[in-house]
């Protein structure tokens, strides 16, 4: 009997225990997520969450395709289908929208222009003509200035939501252009790119929302990619690329001219993500005007709050360029990429033309080989003095950080001028001195454009 008796008080007290393990357990408070440290810009304002979403765009979400070979285009490389492509475009957006497709095959074309509600989506070839006359002169943007000039072959103005996408190529078959140029440059050293007439491949401008994603982009008779007065603009996982040599016999050194990769222009909010970049310029390059007075043109304007980060550079002339024709750069991030041959890595091109103004600019992360670093130089090519007396321009608060970089030539290469001013550059935490400000001729500090 009393073996029965404590039989059951050990069951009761083991039952008490897990009882009472469970309302502990029950009780026990979830661990916090850890907090994901807030991202911010060099000026220390915080970084916006849509930088972080790099989520891929799903073109089956963009509405009915319009595969342009179900319209009328024929797979044929050796006609130009101007017409008919943009029939196929007008169409979709007076249908209420979709993605207009380039399947497979080779499909030449003249300008295009991207309309309300429509898409691109590029799985063969969409090749830019070679003839010029392919191409029509309109009030466009070019080079700093808002002028009459020849469209790209890619257009798109005033959309909200445009997208580029598949990974398929978009070609500007550049190559005639690129002799065009050389042989003139040699029978007139003066000559200006907007001299020889040749086509951007893609412009895109006065839109928001856009993203250029997977595709190839290459072989641009003049810039590659050019983005204006736009925001909220992404280009993931591009592969960009024009030839850095032997184009022409009679000079095997040339490569595509002013071929840049991206450039920025009058634009906020840019990410440039995981893209490949080998072109015979500049890569990405900031613009927003040029001239005595561009800081009073309405056409001009800031680039602020760029990110590129994860790409990977093969040869270009800079990795990151602000300039020439630039006003007011900040808030700019280039970081943990790799190049695999740049002439430089941060470039401020300064022109004794034009008040110019960068700040906050941090490079961090940086690995391969270049030539230079860091180049601040006066950029004086085509340029033209005016009837202003010019404010001092500025650079400042340029940070640089973590640069594991092969140079063959030097780290940093910075002139000074009486032009410009150069304050709170650091290194690794450690402050740059590139010598006192420049003062006027009654020994007192020049006029800065920003206070």
């Amino acid at each position: 009997m009393m073996r029965k008796t404590l039989l059951m008080l050990v069951a009761v007290a083991l039952t008490m225990m897990v009882g009472t393990t469970d309302v502990y357990a029950a009780k026990k408070k979830p661990k916090k997520a850890k907090m994901e440290k807030q991202e911010l810009w060099p000026d220390g304002t915080p970084m916006d969450d849509w930088f972080m979403n790099v989520t891929k765009v799903d073109v089956g979400t963009l509405g009915r395709k319009y595969v342009v070979t179900d319209y009328g285009v024929v797979k044929d490389s050796t006609i130009v289908q101007t017409q008919k492509i943009q029939a196929v475009i007008d169409r979709c957006s007076e249908e209420g929208g979709g993605v207009v497709v380039i399947p497979e095959g080779t499909y030449l074309s003249g300008a295009l222009f991207f309309k309300k509600g429509t898409h691109l989506h590029v799985i063969g070839k969409l090749k830019g003509s070679d003839r010029i006359i392919d191409f029509p002169y309109m009030k466009t943007r070019i080079e700093g200035e808002t002028c009459t000039y020849f469209c790209a072959l890619v257009n798109a103005n005033g959309l909200d939501g445009f997208t580029i996408t598949g990974n398929g190529t978009i070609d500007g078959n550049g190559l005639s252009y690129w002799q065009e140029f050389w042989i003139r440059r040699k029978w007139n050293p003066q000559c200006t790119n907007k001299d020889a007439q040749r086509p951007r491949l893609t412009y895109i401008s006065n839109c928001k929302n856009v993203t250029v994603q997977d595709v190839r982009l290459m072989n641009s008779p003049f810039w590659t990619n050019h983005v204006y007065k736009s925001d909220h603009v992404r280009y993931l996982d591009c592969y960009i690329f024009a030839p850095t040599e032997n184009i022409w016999v009679g000079d095997p050194k040339r490569g595509a001219p002013s071929s840049d990769a991206i450039d920025i222009d009058v634009c906020t909010d840019v990410l440039v993500k995981g893209c490949y970049m080998h072109v015979n310029d500049d890569a990405v390059v900031l613009k927003g005007g040029k001239g005595t007075w561009a800081d009073k043109d309405s056409t001009n304007g800031d680039c602020q709050r760029i990110l590129i980060e994860n790409c990977t550079y093969g040869k270009v002339h800079g990795c990151l360029t602000l300039g020439s024709e630039s006003l007011h750069d900040r808030n700019i991030i280039l970081r943990r990429c790799h190049v695999g041959n740049a002439t430089r890595v941060l470039w401020l091109k300064m022109r004794p033309d034009t008040p110019q103004h960068y700040e906050y600019v941090t490079v961090e992360d940086m690995t391969g080989k270049c030539g230079r670093f860091l180049f601040v130089n006066p950029w004086t090519q085509f340029f033209k003095p005016g009837d202003r007396q010019m404010p001092l321009s500025r650079c400042n608060n340029i940070t640089m950080r973590n640069i594991q970089l092969e140079c063959s030539a030097k780290l940093l290469d910075v002139k000074t001028s009486d032009k410009y001013e150069l304050i709170d550059f650091t290194l690794d935490g450690k402050p740059l001195d590139f010598g006192p400000a420049p003062k006027n001729s009654n020994n007192q500090p020049m006029q800065t454009i920003y206070e």
